[in-house]
């Protein structure tokens, strides 16, 4: 009988359905995770695992999912205790005959039964403590990513509960030998053998699935080269009961499963042809090239041959064999630099490395076929010179292919993320003792106050030396963060029982690091680079945390900008880089504005803006809004280079930089240190008052393309305006660090709900258009139709034409519309 057969809270009977529900609680909802447990002769642990797994997980809508070939009564086991559960428990029993694949086999057909959103698998003897599997399973669905792994190799994990100091070392070798062979798409897993992972169904395509033995997690890894990757360490126990299921067999089938990814995804390379014309013409290309270049190292193969067999008298196998080592070293180096310079792909030794054995390989080969032919009576410089030619086809597809291959686009993520229970003293050992007094301390709004030992000059409208520095919502302090040593990829820690989260980069204390402790009050920790470049702290980690501070205060700090023009209150939102700033500063010069904010406007829900008026940041574009006087020369002619590096293809290529393995923090931070942002107070560069609160009535979302004005449906201005807020937050490590938060109680995805509701309460209150030009026309076109409505007039039919061009703006003086 099935679930929707069977009524709630009684035993299943067996029916056609291969999957049996044993039982379902009275109040079970449709379960978002399903607990994956493959067993073979697990009696003696099941009622164990279903005692301590099912409290664990009553929080997470979740299910268990049995997927038993055993012989012993697994099932009937289980069912004697199902009765009462928190979770809904079934079993899919597998016959003799019908248990192809072994584990791997029965976790790939019970993912295809799986009800869950995601699909964590486990062992049944125990061996993952449920109380770890639980936390995986709540770290797994509210971080943004696709697997979740338990790892016993970081942070706080331990491998302590395999049998004896064999299966430790067999363990950690089999895992080194797994990152060895997949050294790109392990790159941030510390632990690819594990038996403890949790993953979201629609990342993982079943087809690509064929795993065998026990190793699921690895095949799933190789497989989906582009999913974002967590960690969760835990400490592995003892078997509860029963005997261990790892054989030499299973290690002869985990080889066979090694050497069959590897090889498939070899194959998949070769098989790869040239889909256009355009392509198949440079491949031909390459081809001459590399034919070219070969030929002259055929000329010295040729010489090294005759050297070492005629003046030397060595044998000419020998010599034939030292003679490609000559060849191999010229040929590589004209090859990476002449021929493949734009693709060359990781260290140039790993790619001499792989071009080298490649010829060892052929030349494995060729030695037989070139004593055969001297057998024959042919010369020896002959016979060495066909078997080369011979080979060229091969050599020049296996080197195009596979060592000069493109990159694959779908890269691990940079960052490693890993979830750990307690945070080791041992880290971030201070090598110096400094001071706790927090000098500059601010308070935003009468919502957040800040204290720091460093000045923020974003916040400087805020500053309130009055606050005392033990009352600070949020505390700011320069501390030796990070290991002493370098690590091969930045780092983001969830330490769980301290409510700690640490960031560290590649080059050790000297990288940009930060720790946070999450209070109240919020204690932040940055290294002493960071402490050099208070506008990094600012906007990668302050901001970042005040978002979410203010959305459990009943507020929302949104990105757009706010002025009120004759009284009325209007707000511009834009996607980062489109003309905003430009926009503000023509509206408050040119129509006797009111500013409020460039950048980040507070919110409520009542229609409220309140101020938060930081210094605006002057990009190229709008250099041409900028006609202040009290500029000094030497101020302008520094904004020439400022506003290119900090401009939009600035911000771009900074981004391409943080998907890339380096310590992008660290560069960002030693750039603005270099060459500071140019960042200038708003009465500074156009005459105008400062409002701290307004009603907004407008809200217009300016785009740049063809001239044109269009009302906007509630719900679709919420969820523009929720686009445009993310990406103001684009730079890392705010993607990695906001689900980790938890401020004043209130978790990620509550905070994100509330910070909908009270956008959608305040967007309530406003009318919201979108308004696009191709000239930067806005500040002309948005008073002309505030006045229009205002006076009873009608404003331009849709679309919007006739937008002055900057060139006669700044020329003349536009006044009123």
């Amino acid at each position: 009988m099935t679930r929707s057969e069977a009524a709630p809270g009684i035993l299943a009977e067996p029916g056609d359905d291969p999957v049996r529900e044993l039982w379902a609680p009275p109040d079970a909802r449709p379960p978002r995770l399903t607990v994956l447990v493959p067993s073979r002769n697990e009696a003696e642990n099941v009622a164990a695992l279903l005692a301590r797994l099912g409290p664990a997980l009553t929080t997470l809508d979740a299910e268990l999912l049995l997927v038993d070939d055993s012989d012993d009564g697994t099932v009937d086991a289980l069912a004697r205790v199902a009765p009462g559960a928190p979770i809904t428990v079934r079993v899919l029993h597998r016959p003799v005959g019908q248990r192809g694949g072994g584990l791997g086999g029965a976790a790939l057909l019970g993912i295809r039964h799986a009800r869950g959103e995601w699909v964590m698998v486990m062992d049944a003897d125990l061996q993952h403590p449920p109380e770890s599997a639980a936390r995986l399973a709540a770290v797994a669905m509210r971080h943004d990513v696709d697997v979740v792994i338990g790892t016993r190799y970081a942070g706080s994990g331990s491998a302590g509960g395999l049998d004896g100091p064999l299966r430790a070392v067999t363990s950690s070798w089999a895992t080194r030998l797994a990152k060895t062979l997949f050294p790109r798409r392990l790159a941030t897993v510390s632990d690819p053998m594990s038996g403890l992972f949790a993953f979201r169904r629609a990342a993982v395509r079943l087809d690509r699935m064929n795993p065998s033995g026990f190793k699921v997690l690895l095949e799933l890894l190789v497989r989906h080269p582009g999913a974002r990757v967590a960690e969760v360490a835990y400490e592995m126990e003892p078997r509860h009961g029963g005997r261990s299921k790892a054989s030499l067999r299973e290690g002869t089938t985990y080889l066979r499963q090694l050497l069959r990814l590897r090889g498939l995804r070899l194959v998949g390379q070769m098989r790869r042809h040239p889909r256009t014309r355009m392509e198949r013409w440079r491949e031909m290309s390459r081809m001459v090239a590399f034919g070219l270049v070969g030929l002259t190292g055929m000329v010295v193969n040729t010489g090294a041959l005759w050297l070492l067999h005629e003046p030397a008298g060595m044998h000419h196998l020998l010599a034939a064999a030292l003679a490609t080592q000559v060849s191999t070293t010229w040929n590589f180096l004209l090859v990476d630099n002449l021929i493949y310079r734009r693709d060359r792909t990781g260290g140039p030794l790993a790619r001499a490395a792989r071009f080298f054995l490649l010829n060892n390989a052929l030349l494995l080969l060729r030695l037989p076929v070139l004593q055969a032919l001297v057998w024959t009576g042919m010369n020896v410089l002959v016979a060495n010179a066909l078997t080369l030619t011979a080979l060229f086809l091969v050599r020049f597809l296996v080197n195009d292919r596979v060592i000069y291959t493109a990159v694959d686009k779908s890269r691990r993520d940079p960052v490693r993320l890993l979830v750990a229970v307690a945070e080791r003293a041992t880290t971030g050992t201070p090598s110096r003792r400094r001071y706790q007094y927090l000098k500059y301390r601010y308070d935003v709004a009468g919502l957040v106050t800040i204290g720091s030992q460093m000045v923020l000059p974003e916040l400087e409208f805020f500053r309130a030396q009055w606050v005392a520095d033990r009352d600070v919502d949020i505390a700011v302090r320069v501390s030796d963060v990070g290991g002493r040593g370098p690590q091969r990829r930045a780092a983001l820690t969830q330490y769980a029982e301290h409510s700690v989260l640490r960031y560290e980069e590649q080059l050790g204390r000297l990288g940009a690091n930060f720790r946070i402790q999450l209070g109240p009050p919020i204690d932040i920790q940055v290294g002493p680079l960071l402490a050099r470049s208070p506008h990094v702290v600012y906007t990668n980690i302050i901001e970042a945390l005040l978002r979410f501070v203010m959305i459990a205060r009943g507020h929302m700090l949104v990105h757009s900008a706010c002025v009120t023009i004759d009284g009325v209150g209007v707000m511009l939102s834009a996607l980062t880089d489109t003309g905003k700033t430009a926009t503000v500063l023509r509206l408050l010069r040119d129509h006797d504005g009111s500013f409020l904010s460039d950048d980040m406007t507070i919110i409520r829900s009542d229609g409220t803006a309140t101020c938060f008026p930081k210094p605006l940041t002057i990009s190229a574009h709008t250099l041409r809004a900028v006609q202040a006087q009290d500029l000094t020369p030497r101020e302008w002619r520094r904004l020439q280079l400022q506003s290119r590096l900090h401009s939009k293809g600035g911000r771009s290529f900074a981004l391409t930089l943080a998907r890339l393995n380096v310590p992008i923090m660290g560069i960002n931070a030693l750039t603005q240190l270099v060459v500071p942002p140019p960042k200038y107070s708003v009465d500074r560069l156009v005459p105008c008052r400062i409002a701290r609160t307004a009603e907004v009535a407008e809200l217009f979302i300016i785009e740049r393309g063809a001239p044109a004005l269009s009302e906007l449906a509630g719900g679709e201005t919420v969820e523009r305006m929720i686009r445009n807020t993310d990406d103001a937050y684009g730079f890392p490590p705010f993607r990695y660090l906001a689900p980790s938060l938890v401020v004043d109680g209130i978790g990620y995805h509550e905070l994100r709900a509330r910070e909908r509701e009270v956008l959608t309460g305040f967007l309530s209150r406003v009318r919201s258009r979108v308004l696009a030009s191709d000239t930067f026309g806005w500040a002309d076109e948005i008073p002309r139709l505030i006045r229009a409505e205002r006076t009873g007039g009608v404003p331009h039919p849709v679309p919007v034409q006739g937008f002055p061009r900057w060139g006669a703006e700044l020329t003349t003086s536009s006044g009123t519309a």
